[in-house]
């Protein structure tokens, strides 16, 4: 990962955390200048505006934590689903940030449905992953959830986030969308279903 996207991450981390148990104007304003230093470093990196990362660290409030993003991988006949992102055109496996009040489990069944069309059960906890590992950096950090999912029903329905949803053997697997899901994950999830006792992975 870029190293000054991550030291910008905690700096921002740490600036809103301040500015949430600051006591005093002084101590408000040390953490607001902090706070834009990192955006500014975070704009940098990214060639995009500052005052756009501004506003997007200024909306996160309290403690600031790792955002949650959950995918399921899920198999038929040997191929895995993937969907099409409206996005950027490129091809990821269905999920996204989970929502408040979504057991993870949940939160995975839902992306997939809204997503592909089709109805699944979370079956497995593949991995627990800290993004910035193995993804181009973002501004926010994140932690990426990975589930083994059965499929149940349902059939291939776009929505307004994906073009195409289709089926893949591992020697055919598109253009990914590499912010979301990378090839090494999805040669790691072709293991995991062929080999169910492999142990959930973490880190």
């Amino acid at each position: 990962m870029n190293k000054q996207v991550e030291w910008a991450q905690q700096i921002a981390a740490l600036a809103k955390t301040g500015l949430y148990y600051a006591q005093n104007d002084y101590d408000g304003e040390r953490y607001q200048a902090l706070l834009d230093i990192a955006a500014q470093m975070l704009a940098d990196a990214a060639h995009v505006d500052a005052v756009a990362v501004a506003l997007l660290l200024a909306a996160d409030d309290g403690y600031i934590t790792p955002k949650v993003d959950v995918r399921g991988a899920v198999f038929r006949h040997d191929k895995i689903l993937l969907v099409r992102e409206a996005a950027d055109g490129l091809w990821t496996l269905p999920g996204g940030w989970a929502d408040v009040g979504d057991a993870p489990s949940q939160a995975v069944e839902r992306e997939i449905r809204e997503e592909s069309g089709y109805e699944t059960k979370a079956v497995k906890l593949l991995a627990l992953e800290d993004r910035r590992r193995r993804h181009p950096p973002m501004i926010h950090a994140a932690y990426k959830v990975a589930f083994l999912c059965e499929l149940i029903g349902g059939a291939a329905q776009t929505s307004s986030e994906t073009t195409a949803v289709g089926w893949f053997g591992e020697d055919e697997i598109p253009p990914l969308s590499l912010g979301r899901v990378s090839a090494g994950q999805i040669r790691r999830w072709f293991q995991h279903y062929r080999q169910p006792d492999l142990p959930s992975e973490f880190d």
